[in-house]
């Protein structure tokens, strides 16, 4: 007696390829949404951020960080004097955010007014967070878990300069995302435009100031960058 041998038909292979393939897709689909999800939350604190400034303005007639009279015009506000350091903050009122971007990152800027400006706007009723100067949960963060911060001083050392009012700054972004942020809100060239990369392919993370922009291509996808857009 003959032992037949059994084994799967071609409709049968066909069925499991086109369910592996719509599972393959489904996948894929999936990690899109989280992508596109993410550079729209980046981008929205690039965007939010600037609505706070002309909230700030448009309310006390100062630029939060900038404001004078800040401990008049808010419950517990501090206005701007100097580093820990001594140096000097900036001039108040000469409407201007001085100090680095990311001032928020070291204690000893504490009466930098780019340091000042997350407590003025939130003690403002413009930004969710903790005004408490110094305090643990002061930094704004973005989706990535990398600084936010703002300034009026140039965050580009570089000849030709680039030119702003001021200038929001977002640290710890994938080459990927910072492509898609330029793609999706100016003109796609990461040297560029509004909305521009600091450092040098390779450097990634959180600079205070760059001599270079950055030309990202695919080949930087998983390489970390500041990005920064001029208002």
């Amino acid at each position: 007696m003959k032992n037949q041998q059994s084994g799967f038909t071609l409709v049968e292979i066909a069925i499991v390829l086109v369910i592996i393939g719509l599972l393959l897709g489904g996948v894929l689909k999936g990690q899109e949404l989280i992508n596109s999800a993410k550079v729209k939350n980046l981008i929205g604190d690039f965007r939010t951020i600037s609505t706070f400034v002309y909230g700030y303005q448009d309310k006390f007639r100062a630029l939060p960080g900038d404001d004078p009279n800040a401990a008049t015009n808010l419950t517990n506000g501090v206005a701007a004097t100097t580093h820990a350091t001594g140096a000097a903050s900036g001039t108040t009122r000469d409407g201007r955010i001085n100090g680095a971007w990311n001032a928020p990152a070291a204690a000893a800027n504490a009466g930098e007014e780019s340091y000042l400006f997350w407590q003025h706007v939130r003690l403002g009723g413009f930004a969710a967070g903790d005004p408490t100067v110094g305090s643990a949960n002061y930094a704004y963060r973005n989706a990535d878990g990398g600084n936010v911060g703002i300034t009026g001083d140039p965050v580009f050392t570089g000849a030709g300069g680039w030119a702003g009012s001021f200038f929001v700054c977002s640290a710890g972004i994938q080459g990927r995302y910072a492509r898609q942020i330029d793609t999706t809100i100016d003109d796609g060239n990461t040297q560029t435009g509004s909305v521009r990369v600091l450092g040098v392919a390779g450097t990634g993370g959180e600079l205070a100031t760059s001599a270079t922009f950055a030309a990202l291509t695919s080949v930087n996808d998983s390489e970390l960058y500041t990005v920064c857009t001029s208002y």
